[in-house]
């Protein structure tokens, strides 16, 4: 099920200016810069090791992470668990009564498969992602 943590999401209001941290003090390297019109989001890609943080920047005032911003301040906006099947990841969660943000995957970054859980019960804010073949 659970292969490794993919990676760290944080909300940022500006890639611009919170991607000097990574790179210029911690001298990490952004790959790429992506953006998911679907997610209303542009995600810049700091790889660290087998895993990789994002920096998650909202292309519409009223997108999620815009939304999450005004309403928690930028900081960590999830965590995300690569996992081999998606699909039976969330038929698992179902049957043991996890809520689910998304009941079936939808596309996000690198064309991945993604699914979130319900922080409800998670406490923090759980993305499911299946790498694009």
């Amino acid at each position: 099920m659970i292969q490794k943590v993919s990676h760290i999401g944080i909300a940022v209001n500006s890639i611009e200016q919170a991607s000097k941290l990574y790179t210029d003090v911690l001298g990490l390297k952004i790959t790429e810069i992506e953006t998911v019109p679907d997610q209303k989001v542009k995600i810049a890609i700091i790889p660290v090791g087998d895993t990789r943080i994002e920096l998650l920047e909202s292309t519409d005032p009223d997108g999620p992470i815009a939304k999450h911003i005004a309403s928690r301040g930028e900081g960590l906006h999830h965590v995300a668990l690569q996992v081999d099947d998606i699909r039976a990841s969330l038929e698992a969660m179902q049957k043991k009564d996890i809520p689910l943000i998304d009941k079936t995957p939808r596309i996000g970054g690198g064309h991945a498969q993604i699914a979130f859980l319900h922080r409800k019960d998670t406490k923090a804010l759980i993305e499911l992602t299946q790498p694009a073949e």
